[in-house]
């Protein structure tokens, strides 16, 4: 009977260390980003760019694209560098991400902005420095596919 009971605390404590190892992996993380955008337009825009998304001491590249409707006009490159938020896997990143808030900001180029994917609930939080001119008021969306 002892040893019965003993062999029922032993993998009942295994239990519980396998799911809270199980849990633990599952939580979620904080990547890099760093990504080159070029925008221009005039009315509707459209951009287009390539980053590296930095998540457990490797890095994945992946390519960019937007387009925005609104009062746009001009030309413009960014260099953008920030954090990808609520990342379980490198996959994650990918997917269609709309402006949190103060959307206005990037296209202002007011140095910061933040992007949410509606699939996979991550968030982009990116400043970068804007180099060219463009005006804009408009709303629109970004896109990215992991190469």
């Amino acid at each position: 009977m002892q040893n019965h009971v003993t062999r029922l605390v032993v993998t009942a404590t295994l239990g519980l260390l396998l799911s809270s190892t199980v849990m633990t992996s599952s939580r979620a993380d904080t990547g890099t980003i760093r990504v080159v955008f070029t925008k221009g337009g005039f009315i509707i825009g459209a951009g287009g760019g390539r980053g590296v998304l930095g998540f457990h001491h490797r890095t994945f590249p992946f390519r960019v694209s937007g387009m925005s409707v609104g009062a746009t006009i001009g030309a413009s490159t960014t260099n953008f560098v920030g954090k990808a938020l609520n990342m379980h896997k490198p996959s994650d990143l990918a997917g269609s991400y709309a402006a949190i808030g103060a959307g206005g900001a990037l296209a202002a180029g007011a140095g910061g902005v933040q992007l949410q994917n509606g699939q996979t609930g991550v968030i982009l939080q990116l400043t970068g420095a804007k180099v060219g001119v463009e005006m804009s008021a408009a709303i629109g969306g970004v896109q990215i596919v992991m190469d």
